[in-house]
C-alpha cells in the first residue's frame, strides 16, 4: 500500500511494530526474571497480550500482501480502494466506505453493521445519505430480515423491488418504510462475516442489478479488510498504550529501587543503568549506557572480571563484596549479585545488582567501637536515652566508684608509656567485668571508673546486688592482674557503692552530648570510695537495704560487717556503711 499524507507505507509500519514487539517481549522477559528475584511480577497476562499482538501483526502483514494482489486484480476500483485504505482511523474508514458505496451504486442511503468483537452480536456502526451526511442511530431504518440473513449466510442479497419480491414483501419493515431497491453484501475476512454493508432506495425500482452487486461485492471485500485493519490498528494502539503504561510503571519501579541495577548484553555492553546506580557509582547514565563495562566502569569491572566469566561459564548467580575507589566518593563498600540473563538456549547478558553498604559498614564500625564501652545488651536500649533530649529523668539507681589502682602503687621504674600500658590493662580488665554484670561505664577518670546500674540503658530490679557482685569480681580481677604482672597480690583497689535517687539524662549540645547521672547519690558514692581503705568495698545502708535478701542468702561466701558511721565531705549527717568482702569457708 502506498504513502498517504506523509505516512509511511502500512507494510513498513507493521514491520516496525513487529520488531518493536519482539524487542519489548525480550525486554519484559528480562524484567520478569529480575522482578521475580525481588518478589515482584509483571501485570498478569502482559507477555501473552504482546504475543497476541505479534500474532495479529503477522496476520496483518499477510493480509497486506493479499490486499496488494487483489488491488492489482481490481484496477477499476483502485482509486476508490486507495481512498478507503488511506486511513487506519476506524470511524473515518467506515464513513468513507459508506460514501463510496453510495457513489458506486447510486443508493439513497447506506448502513454498515459490524459484529461486536466482545458479544458477537451485529451492531449499528455507521450510516450516510446521498448528501454525505451522517445519519444518527435513531434514523437507522433498514430491513432487519435482509441484514440478519446476509450476516447468517454470508451470501449477498439484491432486489429490484422489495415490495413485490416474494422473499421480503411480507416483511413489516419493507411495507412500513416503502423499501424498493435493496442491496446487502457481507463484509468477510478470512471466511468469517464481520459485518454487512446495506444500501437501499425508497423511490426508484430496479436501481441495483448484477453489475452493481458484483461491484459492491468486490468493494466490500476490500472494505472489509480496510475495516478489519482499522480495528486491528486500534487494538494495536490500545495494546501499545497498555504496554507504554506498563513500561512507564516499570521505569518508575526501576527508578525507585534503592539498589543499583546494571544489565549488559553478551558482549558486556551496558544496556541498563538505573538512577540508584548513578548515585552509588558516581557516574551519570549518558557516560555509561552503550559502553563496554570495562571501559565505562573500570573500578567496578576489575574486581569482578573473573566472577563475571564464571557467571557466563556456569550460567549461575554469583555474589561478592568489593571496596573500590569511586570518584568523589572515595572508598566504598559494595555487595554485588551477578545473575545471568538467559533465554531458552543461552546466556544473553548479565544483571548486576549493587547494594551500597558503605554507611552500614561505617555504622558497624561505630557500633564495634561503642561495644568497647557498653555491654552488648545495653545497645538494645541505646535509643531510649536519645528520646530524653537535653534533659533528664529521676530514678532510683546504684552508683559505684572504683579506684582500680592508685598511681603511687605502680613500680617507680616504669616509663610513662609503660605506666600507661599497665593502667590500661587494669581499666580494660575492669571494663570487661563491668560489662559482664551489665553495668554502664559513665566515665573513666584517670585510674578510676564511675559505673551506673538501673539506668534507662540497663534497667534491672536487683541493681544494688548487681553492683555488689561487680565490686567483688573487680576485687578478684585486681588481685589476679597483680599476680600476672609478677607482683605480690596486694589489694590496691578502693570501691564505694550507694543506692538512691539521681537525675539521668543527656548533657551537652544538640550535636555533642553525654549520658550521665547527677545528684547527691552520685556524690555520696564517690565519697564512700574516697573513705575506703585499699582493698575495701564499702556500701551505704541504702545499698545494703536494697540487696539485703541476696546478701543474707550469700553469708556462706561473703563477709558483711557494719563499720562505724562516717562523716563524708559535703554532708552534714553521718552515713552508715558496711564492708563487703569475699571469704573462704573457715574464715566466714
Amino acid at each position: 500500500m502506498g504513502e498517504s499524507n506523509g505516512r509511511p507505507p502500512v507494510e513498513v509500519e507493521i514491520k516496525w511494530l513487529l520488531q518493536a514487539t519482539i524487542e519489548l517481549v525480550d525486554m519484559l522477559r528480562v524484567q520478569r526474571d529480575f522482578l521475580r528475584r525481588h518478589g515482584m511480577a509483571l501485570p498478569p497476562g502482559t507477555l501473552n497480550t504482546l504475543n497476541g499482538v505479534y500474532t495479529d501483526l503477522e496476520t496483518y502483514a499477510g493480509q497486506i500482501t493479499r490486499i496488494s494482489v487483489e488491488l492489482g486484480q481490481l484496477r477499476a476500483l483502485a482509486e476508490t480502494i486507495a481512498l478507503v485504505n488511506s486511513s487506519l482511523d476506524l470511524n473515518q474508514v467506515l464513513n468513507e466506505v459508506m460514501d463510496k458505496v453510495i457513489a458506486l451504486t447510486g443508493a439513497e442511503r447506506g448502513y454498515i453493521v459490524l459484529r461486536d468483537e466482545q458479544t458477537g452480536e451485529m451492531a449499528f456502526r455507521a450510516a450516510r445519505n446521498l448528501d454525505r451526511e451522517t445519519i444518527d442511530e435513531g434514523g437507522f431504518i433498514v430491513s432487519r430480515t435482509v441484514v440478519e440473513e446476509v450476516a447468517a449466510t454470508g451470501q449477498p442479497i439484491v432486489t429490484t423491488n422489495a415490495q413485490s419480491d416474494p422473499r421480503f414483501s411480507h416483511q413489516q419493515s419493507v411495507m412500513l418504510h416503502a423499501l424498493r431497491s435493496v442491496l446487502c453484501v457481507p463484509l468477510t475476512v478470512k471466511g468469517e462475516v464481520t459485518g454487512v454493508v446495506y444500501a437501499d432506495n425508497r423511490v426508484r425500482d430496479g436501481l441495483f442489478g448484477e453489475q452493481e452487486l458484483a461491484l459492491l461485492v468486490s468493494f466490500a471485500n476490500q472494505a472489509a479488510i480496510a475495516i478489519e485493519n482499522a480495528r486491528l490498528y486500534r487494538r494495536v494502539q490500545l495494546t501499545l498504550s497498555e504496554v507504554t503504561e506498563i513500561k512507564e510503571m516499570l521505569d518508575n519501579v526501576f527508578a525507585s529501587i534503592a539498589s543499583g541495577v546494571i544489565t549488559t548484553d553478551m558482549y558486556d555492553t551496558i544496556t541498563t543503568y538505573n538512577v540508584a546506580a548513578e548515585h552509588i557509582l558516581d557516574l551519570p547514565r549518558d557516560r555509561v549506557l552503550g559502553h563496554a563495562l570495562a571501559e565505562a566502569l573500570p573500578a567496578l569491572y576489575a574486581p569482578i572480571a573473573d566472577v563475571l566469566s564464571n557467571v557466563y561459564a556456569q550460567n549461575a548467580q554469583e555474589t561478592l563484596d568489593i571496596e573500590p575507589e569511586l570518584g568523589t566518593r572515595g572508598k566504598v563498600s559494595l555487595n554485588l549479585k551477578l545473575t545471568p540473563l538467559k533465554d531458552e538456549d543461552e546466556t544473553q547478558g548479565v544483571a548486576i545488582v549493587l547494594e551500597d553498604l558503605t554507611e552500614i559498614r561505617r555504622r558497624d564500625a561505630t557500633l564495634d567501637m561503642v561495644r568497647r564501652y557498653l555491654p552488648p545488651e545495653v545497645l538494645d536500649n541505646i535509643q531510649s536515652i536519645d528520646g530524653l533530649g537535653l534533659g533528664g529523668e529521676r530514678r532510683v539507681i546504684t552508683v559505684m566508684f572504683v579506684e582500680m589502682r592508685p598511681f603511687s602503687s605502680f613500680p617507680p621504674h616504669l616509663s610513662p608509656q609503660e605506666l600507661m600500658s599497665w593502667l590500661n590493662l587494669y581499666l580494660t580488665s575492669g571494663a570487661e567485668v563491668i560489662h559482664q554484670q551489665s553495668g554502664v561505664i559513665d566515665k573513666f577518670m584517670g585510674n578510676e571508673i564511675m559505673v551506673l546500674f538501673n539506668t534507662q540503658l540497663n534497667p534491672y530490679e536487683h541493681h544494688a546486688w548487681a553492683a555488689v557482685m561487680t565490686a567483688l569480681r573487680l576485687a578478684e580481677t585486681c588481685l589476679t592482674l597483680a599476680n600476672q604482672l609478677g607482683e605480690a597480690p596486694e589489694p590496691h583497689y578502693r570501691i564505694g557503692i550507694h543506692t538512691g535517687v539521681a537525675t539521668l539524662g543527656n548533657v551537652g549540645s544538640a550535636t555533642r552530648r553525654d549520658f550521665t547521672a547527677i545528684g547527691d547519690t552520685v556524690n555520696l558514692a564517690k565519697r564512700l570510695q574516697e573513705n575506703a581503705e585499699h582493698g575495701q568495698i564499702i556500701i551505704s545502708e541504702d545499698t545494703y537495704r536494697h540487696s539485703a535478701e541476696q546478701l543474707v542468702g550469700s553469708e556462706a561466701t561473703l563477709s558483711i560487717s557494719q563499720h562505724p558511721d562516717v562523716q563524708v565531705r559535703g554532708r552534714r549527717q553521718v552515713t552508715t556503711v558496711y564492708e563487703v568482702r569475699a571469704c573462704a569457708e573457715p574464715e566466714c
